[in-house]
């Protein structure tokens, strides 16, 4: 038997141990695309596709491949995990003559390695605005109003907009509907474009990156599609969880994802959720999400919603009340859209009528969305949402149980009835567990005083308050 036809014997066997302790899933992203290389001096050399892969299996997977692969064959003493790019003419050994790289199979091994694929062939820029959404001219770094809920994602988008160099990679964006993503995300754009423009930005929708693969696949056209995506220098995708569960969409989007990488090439998601939540996106492209800088745009404070209303109102030339402005922060608390669409709906009215805007007209168009907002949250609803943050049973909170991990929530949900309902004291009292209203007295008083010394407290109790209010 050859040396070769040895190796690949040993391979099969070693790739088939591992996939039963690590999983089909695990098995088919990491290590199915391995291929033996040489064999010299005791050292296996195993060859990777991609810089990322070499580093995700040197430190997950190196060590078990070179203990299986001494119990197959006790002359292996080490593995080399080499990023490289086989072809049909490379020895698989040292001391073997020339022959084509095979897998256990013995199937010729294709090309593996995505080389940068030049401007000329892909249209240069006309080709990458071919490809790119529009992007909206009133979203730039001057219109975005910044506030603590979003200054991390505001400076990293910055960085990564005005950086000669790649900083961070993916740059990944996620926070609710209407909070500044896609803003930030035009903003990085028209920067780039601003500063060089010979470099080539795609931005697009997660939904649409899908569309253009299928349309790719009907067509028979994914050569050409591969070489539009791989080719940029910016990429840029919003609204990734539109992929979840998408198995072919993913399978693209990822080496589409690794290629860039691996040119040293800027790649900036947006999603709704942080990376480790995105349910129904496989394991290896969630780490992968997760591999750069993660930012997440946190709901809006009062002061950043009044901020962004005067700005706006400065912007379009408007004179409105101070008055009216904190109404319409302290009311409209959904997202920034709603908040912006309310004052334009203000102003509509005031020039199409003849008004003078007041705090009373201002209440009067805007009736429908402020009875949305203030619809009636109920004390089984405080005590369903505080529950399940602090992951107590809702039982506990009607229960005689005095532990600090029971007994802190409950006191919040009782804060927060005081806050957020028209109950009173002992009505309060009697939906946990029929205590006296001195008792909700203490937890109100007990609530604020920590919110006043415990910052990290005071900020769940706020993205509570929030929740229910939304």
């Amino acid at each position: 038997m050859s040396v070769q036809s040895s190796l690949d014997q040993q391979w099969a066997r070693v790739r088939g141990r591992l996939k039963d302790e690590v999983g089909e899933t695990a098995y088919r992203s990491w290590l199915k695309p391995l291929t033996v290389g040489t064999f010299d001096g005791g050292q296996i050399r195993i060859l990777v596709p991609t810089r990322f892969m070499r580093d995700w299996i040197r430190t997950h997977y190196a060590d078990r491949i070179r203990a299986l692969w001494s119990g197959e064959n006790p002359g292996v003493q080490s593995v080399e995990i080499v990023v490289a790019a086989p072809t049909r003419t490379e020895p698989a050994v040292s001391d073997a003559a020339a022959a084509p790289l095979a897998d256990s199979a013995g199937e010729p091994v294709a090309e593996l390695v995505i080389e940068p694929v030049p401007a000329s062939v892909t249209g240069g820029d006309e080709r990458a605005d071919e490809m790119s959404a529009p992007l909206d001219p009133r979203f730039t770094f001057e219109n975005f109003v910044v506030g603590k809920p979003n200054e991390l994602a505001f400076a990293a988008a910055r960085r990564v907009a005005e950086s000669n160099a790649v900083p961070f990679n993916p740059l990944f964006l996620y926070g609710g509907v209407g909070l500044g993503k896609t803003h930030l995300m035009h903003a990085i754009a028209w920067a780039i474009r601003k500063k060089d423009p010979s470099r080539r930005v795609i931005y697009l929708s997660a939904e649409k990156f899908m569309y253009q693969f299928i349309r790719a696949l009907r067509f028979k056209d994914t050569m050409a599609f591969k070489e539009q995506f791989r080719s940029v220098d910016v990429l840029m995708i919003d609204d990734v969880q539109f992929i979840s569960g998408k198995d072919s969409t993913q399978e693209e989007f990822f080496h589409t994802f690794n290629a860039l990488v691996d040119q040293n090439r800027q790649v900036i998601i947006s999603a709704d959720k942080s990376p480790s939540d995105l349910e129904g996106m496989e394991e290896r492209l969630r780490s992968r999400l997760g591999w750069g800088l993660v930012a997440d745009i946190h709901p809006t404070t009062y002061e950043l919603r009044l901020g962004i209303l005067q700005q706006k109102a400065d912007r379009i030339g408007a004179k409105i009340p101070i008055k009216v402005l904190e109404f319409l922060a302290h009311k409209i608390t959904s997202n920034v859209r709603e908040l912006e669409g309310s004052l334009n709906r203000i102003v509509a009215h005031a020039e199409l009528v003849g008004r003078a805007i007041t705090l009373e007209s201002a209440q009067d168009v805007l009736h429908d969305l402020l009875r949305a907002s203030n619809r009636r949250v109920t004390i089984e609803e405080i005590q369903k949402k505080v529950a399940e943050h602090f992951n107590i049973r809702l039982a506990d909170m009607s229960s005689a149980r005095r532990a600090r991990a029971v007994a802190r929530p409950r006191q919040v949900a009782m804060y927060l009835a005081k806050q957020l309902t028209q109950r009173s004291l002992p009505e309060i009292g009697r939906k946990f567990g029929d205590r006296d209203h001195t008792t909700v007295m203490h937890a109100v008083r007990k609530v604020d005083e920590l919110c006043g010394t415990d910052p990290a407290f005071a900020e769940d109790v706020e993205l509570l308050r929030r929740m229910l209010e939304g």
